[in-house]
C-alpha cells in the first residue's frame, strides 16, 4: 500500500523514516521529490569496443570521471552518468521506496532506469541519468527524482545490509569477486 503525504510525515515525525535534509517543499501528495546533490560521475567511453569491462574484479575508477560542482552540469546526449541525491534516507524495516524521473525531465528525453529502496536502506542514493538527444543543463538542488513509499504487509526480516548501506556521495559499482 502506497503512502500519502499524511502517511509519510507521520513516519517522518516518529523518526521511522529520516530524510535529512528535510523540507516540505519536497513532500507530494503521494511521495517526496529527491534534489541532485554536487557530484556527478560521468562514464568515460573507450572509443573502442576491444576494452570490455568485467563484472568482476574490474577496476571501475578507470571507467568513470568524477566531478565536483558547484551550480550545475550539462548532461550530454546519450551520455550515462550517476548522481546522487542531496537528501540521506534512512528506512524502516517496514516501507519500501520506487524511484522515478520526475516526468518534466523525462519530457526532456532524460532516462532514469527505476530504482528500488529496500527496506532497512540507509544513505544518500546513487542514480544514473542517460541523456536525450540534446545537452540538458541540469541544476544542484532541483528536484529531479520522485519516490513513493510503500509500506510492507509485514517488516522485513532481512532489512538491506548490503554494500551501499551508509553511502555518501557517488558510490561507484562494488564488484563481486568470484
Amino acid at each position: 500500500m502506497a503512502l500519502s503525504n499524511d502517511d509519510i510525515l507521520n513516519y517522518i515525525n516518529n523518526k521511522k523514516l529520516i530524510i535529512r535534509p528535510f523540507e516540505q517543499k519536497i513532500l507530494t501528495g503521494n511521495g517526496v521529490d529527491l534534489r541532485l546533490g554536487n557530484e556527478i560521475a560521468r562514464l568515460i567511453p573507450t572509443g573502442s569496443n576491444d576494452e570490455i569491462f568485467n563484472s568482476r574484479n574490474e577496476n571501475v575508477r578507470k571507467w568513470y570521471q568524477i566531478e565536483h560542482c558547484h551550480d550545475s552540469f550539462i548532461i550530454y546526449p546519450r551520455e550515462c552518468l550517476l548522481c546522487h541525491t542531496l537528501e540521506y534516507l534512512k528506512l524502516p524495516n517496514d516501507l519500501i521506496g520506487f524511484c522515478q524521473l520526475r516526468s518534466t525531465f523525462a519530457r526532456m528525453g532524460l532516462l532514469m532506469p527505476p530504482t528500488i529502496i529496500d527496506a532497512g536502506f540507509e544513505g544518500q542514493l546513487t542514480i544514473e541519468l542517460i541523456g536525450s538527444v540534446f545537452p540538458i543543463k541540469l541544476y544542484i538542488g532541483q528536484k529531479i527524482i520522485h519516490v513513493t513509499f510503500f509500506k510492507l504487509i509485514t517488516p522485513s526480516t532481512l532489512p538491506y545490509k548490503g554494500k551501499y548501506l551508509g553511502q555518501v556521495k557517488i558510490t561507484l559499482p562494488k564488484l563481486e569477486e568470484i
